[in-house]
């Protein structure tokens, strides 16, 4: 299980498959996830306001999806000797041409998506370690 970190809609995905790879993901791997739970953004659902919480989900539980791996708990050692743990796997969803489906991350994430050519991401991130 993996959090989903962005505003797509979705909050716990599944990963099921490792793209392009037979290993474990790391940070900045493709990934084909199964979304688990939903987010649900509470408070603004008022009268009439159902309609615009389900226009604000772009996801819904059940959907595959492809996405970036952006935070693993697994310990990753930097060519400079430092060594990254986070304390959760999270992920961000994406369409097959490879962007984002959220407009905004909440979260940090690695700085390895620099390498892998994620600068998208990066750039909608408020903080990358």
């Amino acid at each position: 299980m993996v959090n989903v970190i962005d505003n797509s809609g979705a909050a716990v995905a599944e990963c099921v498959k490792v793209l392009k790879m037979k290993r474990h993901a790391k940070i900045g791997d493709r990934i084909i996830v199964v979304v688990q739970k939903q987010r649900n953004f509470g408070p603004e659902s008022g009268p009439g306001g159902s309609v615009s919480v389900s226009a604000a989900n772009k996801v819904r539980r059940g959907d595959i999806r492809h996405a970036v791996v952006v935070r693993t708990v697994k310990k990753y050692q930097r060519p400079d000797g430092s060594v990254v743990k986070f304390d959760d796997n999270a992920c961000v969803l994406i369409n097959k041409g490879g962007e984002p489906i959220g407009s905004r991350l909440n979260g940090v994430v690695g700085a390895e998506l620099r390498d892998k050519k994620w600068s998208k991401i990066l750039s909608l991130a408020p903080m990358h370690l």
